[in-house]
């Protein structure tokens, strides 16, 4: 039965980079072999999904269509399915001292991750006068790829 909008459909996957760089993955064994460096408690399983409900990515929802049960697949998946281009206009400047002040007296540094009180992620850029914190996700811009099997279909 091949896979279609509102279809519940459980996938292993692999998320690489164009270069091969593995970004992401549902099989432990991929994981180790790549270094990914996963939260410790994370369970490596198979990713089941509700096609068409919007909670992946929409090029890899739509490159699961029309897959069966058995199929092995690449999905590639353009920016803008996928996280989007990246955008200069996500990237805000902060006096440093005052960005300093938000992160409790922490002191701002270039690799910085930090949280926005709304909970958006960013990463600090540069550090002098003004700090430049990057709030485009990290595989924004990106052509992503996915090496997908598909284990099931209901």
């Amino acid at each position: 039965m091949p896979v279609s909008t509102g279809d519940t459909v459980v996938v292993e996957y692999t998320g690489r980079l164009p270069d091969g760089t593995v970004f992401d993955t549902s099989l432990e064994s991929v994981a180790e072999k790549h270094g990914l460096d996963h939260h410790p408690d994370r369970e490596y399983t198979p990713l089941t999904v509700e096609v068409g409900n919007g909670r992946i990515i929409e090029g890899l929802e739509e490159g699961l269509v029309g897959l069966e049960a058995g199929d092995q697949e690449t999905i590639t998946v353009a920016p803008e399915d996928a996280y989007g281009e990246h955008s200069e206009d996500r990237v805000v400047a902060y006096d440093t001292a005052e960005l300093r002040e938000m992160l409790g007296g922490r002191e701002p540094t270039e690799g910085m991750e930090l949280q926005t009180e709304e909970g958006l992620p960013g990463t600090v850029v540069s550090v002098d006068e003004q700090a430049r914190v990057d709030f485009n996700h990290d595989l924004a811009g990106e052509t992503l790829e996915f090496q997908v099997e598909v284990v099931s279909v209901d």
